[in-house]
C-alpha cells in the first residue's frame, strides 16, 4: 500500500464533479502506481425531500451551462430536472459506497456511470432500480448490489463519508486532498485543469519525498 493517499471528495450528482471527471480519471491513470486513490462521497443534497422550485432548477441549470463551457463535458439540457424531481443525492452516494464495500475496483467506474446517466442520459439516479442497472453495467451482480445498498452497513458508511467531509471542513466539491506522513494537504477545492492538478500533485509528492 502506498504511504501517500489522494482523497477525492465528490458527489455523483455534483455538476462540477462531472466536469472534473476526465481530470480525476487521468490522475488515476497517470499516478495509480505511485499513489493510492480513494473516494469520499460528500452528500451535496443528501436527504432532500422537496421537489425543485423553478428558481432552484434555473440556478442549477445555470451551473450546468457553466460547467459545460469551462470543461467541455457533455450535458443534455432539454428536459433536464423535470418538475417533480427531488434532488436527493443520498441514494447515488450510497450506491457508490455500496460498490466500494463490494469491491473497491468498482468505485470509480460506478461513479462515472451514475454521472453519465444523470447529466447526459437524463436518467433519474435517485431510484434503486436505476442504480441496480448501472451497477450491473459496470459488472456488479444485481443481487449483491441491492443486498448491500439496502443494508444498514451501507447506510451507516454513507453517513460516515458525509461526516468525514464535514470534519475535514469541506464546503464544496470536487475537492482533492493529499495525505502523507506529514498530514493532509489541500490539492484543490473546486474545479481545476489536469495541468494544474498534475503540477500540484508533483510538487506535493516531491516535497513529501524530501521529508520522508
Amino acid at each position: 500500500m502506498n504511504a501517500r493517499i489522494v482523497w477525492y471528495i465528490a458527489d455523483p450528482m455534483c455538476s462540477w464533479c462531472w466536469g472534473f471527471s476526465p481530470v480525476i480519471e487521468t490522475i488515476r491513470h497517470d499516478y495509480g502506481e505511485r499513489l493510492t486513490m480513494k473516494l469520499v462521497v460528500g452528500g451535496l443534497r443528501a436527504g432532500t425531500t422537496e421537489p425543485l422550485t423553478p428558481g432552484k432548477r434555473a440556478e442549477i441549470l445555470q451551473h450546468w451551462h457553466n460547467v459545460q463551457r469551462m470543461t467541455g463535458q457533455p450535458f443534455t439540457f432539454e428536459g433536464a430536472l423535470p418538475a417533480e424531481f427531488i434532488y436527493d443525492t443520498e441514494p447515488a452516494c450510497r450506491a457508490v459506497v455500496s460498490a466500494m464495500l463490494i469491491d473497491s475496483l468498482y468505485t470509480f467506474p460506478l461513479l462515472a456511470a451514475i454521472q453519465h446517466a444523470f447529466y447526459v442520459e437524463l436518467i433519474d439516479v435517485t431510484q434503486l432500480q436505476t442504480l441496480i442497472q448501472l451497477a450491473t453495467d459496470v459488472g456488479i451482480s444485481a443481487e449483491s448490489f441491492s443486498q448491500v445498498f439496502t443494508s444498514d452497513v451501507a447506510k451507516q458508511t454513507t453517513q460516515d463519508h458525509f461526516r468525514q467531509a464535514i470534519q475535514w471542513g469541506i464546503r464544496g466539491f470536487p475537492t482533492v486532498i493529499g495525505q502523507d506522513v506529514a498530514g493532509l494537504h489541500l490539492l484543490t477545492n473546486g474545479y481545476c485543469t489536469i495541468e494544474t492538478m498534475g503540477q500540484r500533485i508533483d510538487i506535493w509528492v516531491n516535497t513529501s519525498n524530501s521529508h520522508s
